[in-house]
């Protein structure tokens, strides 16, 4: 966990739930499972199990000691939905979100599905956002069990994008993200694709955010798209401020 977080959307990230598995193509080279056995090798006891699900009972309530309001990114190391994960437990994340509307929490999945036949057994308050993963055409499935979950607001990471998503569904979507994939072995991400994505949010009036490029050295490569940075974020939905607010909240946390 980390009350400070270099991912671009977010501010923070709350891992109560650490480790996962392998489900789709967007997944073959996982940043959480090369960080999860760095962290093993260098002694880090949470992750002793390395990037086998495990749960952290007592992290539910962290959140609850972080005052000032915060985006934070749950499970960043994991997935909240992942089979491995019992319903109670993810009751109980629900519970601890609730509990601080004074955040606004960032829930991403892959295991839509099961998201699905859960969602109306949880209760989704204004602060708890709620998106799934889509980075190529096969898993447009996704989106429309994301359309059945009455989060206050669904959004669509496609990251990292592997494909062009032209016929990209946007009717009950507030956000997309888009990423290229980072790190060793990274497949290739055409600006087509992403400018597709861009226009389709255009004309449905949804916030897109461009989040990187990506390549096995990302930083060389930064945030631009045809000479603009995209950080539109779903604010009027948002608790912790109005939209200069947080984007000058997100901006000072990655320059730390």
């Amino acid at each position: 966990m980390a009350d400070r977080s270099l991912i671009e959307w977010t501010e923070a990230t709350w891992n109560p739930v650490t480790g996962c598995s392998k489900v789709s193509a967007g997944c073959a080279h996982c940043y959480a499972q090369r960080l999860a056995y760095r962290l093993k090798a260098m002694g880090a006891e949470r992750y002793r199990n390395g990037f086998r699900v495990t749960l952290h009972d007592d992290l539910l309530d962290l959140p609850k000691r972080w005052i000032k309001p915060r985006l934070i990114f749950v499970n960043s190391m994991s997935d909240l939905f992942h089979d491995h994960v019992p319903d109670e437990f993810i009751a109980r994340v629900f519970e601890t979100m609730r509990a601080c509307p004074q955040h606004t929490f960032q829930v991403l999945t892959k295991r839509s599905k099961r998201l699905r036949a859960l969602a109306p057994m949880l209760e989704w308050t204004p602060n708890i956002w709620m998106g799934v993963s889509v980075e190529n055409e096969r898993a447009m499935s996704r989106i429309e069990d994301l359309k059945a979950v009455p989060a206050h607001v669904r959004f669509l990471s496609c990251e990292p994008l592997l494909g062009p998503l032209d016929n990209l569904p946007l009717d009950g979507i507030h956000w997309v993200i888009v990423g290229g994939e980072s790190g060793p072995k990274a497949r290739p991400m055409e600006a087509q694709w992403v400018r597709s994505i861009r226009d389709r949010c255009r004309a449905a009036g949804v916030p897109f955010f461009f989040k990187q490029w990506g390549g096995v050295h990302k930083s060389r490569h930064g945030r631009m798209l045809d000479g603009q940075m995209y950080d539109e974020m779903p604010m009027q939905h948002c608790n912790g401020g109005n939209t200069s607010q947080v984007r000058g909240r997100l901006e000072k946390a990655r320059s730390v």
